[in-house]
């Protein structure tokens, strides 16, 4: 069938509008017709080669719509269903067996090699092959093929137009807290970054009794809404030196801190605000070859613990996890909506990635 996607063709260009022939849904396939997609910084990174996924290539990982057409061996959602796709699992290896698809021995191969399992695309534009399957979607596009391995059902008075980035950004922030650090009632949590990644980490960390929320960014705006989110205190790391104002507010340090910017300073600056036995949880997507230079003393004496990439645990049988967060957000709309602000249309995808791409670079050069 013809779709309309945005296609990346080369690092730091503009994605493209093209009309492109998608394939037909396989025996294992579900054909989504998306209501909105969310934009995560990984689909820039992606694009400029910060890990170096084959273009060109349709990105997009955070979609939301309604089945169209499933494969003749799809029982787990039928027609008219809708769906929140997200990231993509083997499902035979040691992780997957154990239901912890986020960990999957074929992470890599599953969701940026921009290909099926078996090295095919259902992408074309004529004679010429685009890559697809990104994250197992490819949702930057009005239709895309999944499996049953990255989609969840939801409520039909569930509001598709803002569950997008519940397939990433709010449930890897969410997620983090809640089922990789699990933050405790009455704990000290500090998060770096309060994009919708650090704000939807603010989000679960007052859902679950945090007793001290301190949320670090250098835009003020995304500083009054984490307060307005749940966070105890902020700091503007523009103006102030980071961990003596988290000293001050934490005393000996945070019991966890959560790392979303991806950037090494940042990363140290996490660290060094742990107390003792405290854990640092990193998820910001780094270009390959990036080094921190920490301190080993200062983590080996007092049992502090540096945890890279907590994803969350969000596809597992039952789905509880899946379940309790949509529900919790359904009656927290307002806080959804603070978190994701705009839409628009795919021709306005265009911009909005360029305007992404000049925050980041901004923010890099800052810190």
């Amino acid at each position: 069938m013809e779709i309309t996607a945005a296609v990346a063709r080369a690092p730091k260009s503009q994605l493209t509008i093209e009309k492109l022939e998608l394939d037909p849904p396989r025996s294992n396939e579900i054909l989504v017709k998306l209501t909105a997609v969310g934009i995560c910084h990984t689909d820039i990174a992606m694009r400029d080669q910060a890990f170096p996924v084959p273009q060109p290539i349709v990105l997009g990982h955070e979609g939301s719509g309604v089945v169209a057409a499933v494969g003749a061996g799809v029982s787990k959602v039928k027609h008219g269903d809708h769906v929140v796709m997200s990231f993509n699992s083997c499902g035979s290896c040691e992780s997957c067996l154990e239901n912890k698809p986020s960990y999957c021995h074929d992470f890599w191969g599953c969701n940026f090699a921009g290909a099926r399992a078996d090295g095919s695309s259902p992408l074309q534009k004529g004679p010429e092959s685009i890559h697809g399957n990104f994250f197992g979607q490819s949702s930057f596009a009005d239709h895309a093929l999944c499996t049953e391995r990255n989609i969840v059902k939801v409520r039909s008075d569930a509001p598709l137009e803002l569950l997008g980035p519940l397939a990433c950004g709010i449930q890897t922030g969410a997620g983090a807290v809640i089922n990789a650090l699990k933050v405790g009632p009455g704990k000290k949590f500090a998060v770096f970054g309060v994009g919708s990644v650090g704000l939807s980490a603010v989000m679960a960390a007052h859902l679950v009794g945090a007793g001290t929320i301190i949320a670090i960014d250098i835009h003020p705006e995304r500083l009054k809404q984490a307060l307005e989110l749940g966070a105890t205190h902020v700091v503007n790391a523009r103006n102030e030196s980071v961990v003596d104002e988290v000293m001050k507010i934490a005393g000996s340090g945070v019991h966890y801190s959560l790392e979303t910017t991806s950037l090494p300073t940042v990363i140290r600056q996490a660290v060094e605000c742990l107390t003792f036995r405290g854990i640092c949880g990193i998820l910001g997507a780094s270009p390959v070859g990036t080094h921190v230079s920490l301190d080993v003393i200062h983590l080996m004496t007092a049992l502090r613990w540096l945890f890279k990439g907590p994803r969350p645990v969000f596809w597992a049988p039952l789905l509880a996890f899946a379940w309790a967060l949509l529900t919790w957000l359904l009656g927290h709309l307002a806080g959804v909506n603070a978190i994701l602000r705009r839409s628009f249309c795919l021709s306005g995808l265009l911009r909005q990635v360029q305007l992404e791409v000049l925050f980041w670079s901004s923010l890099g050069s800052r810190l």
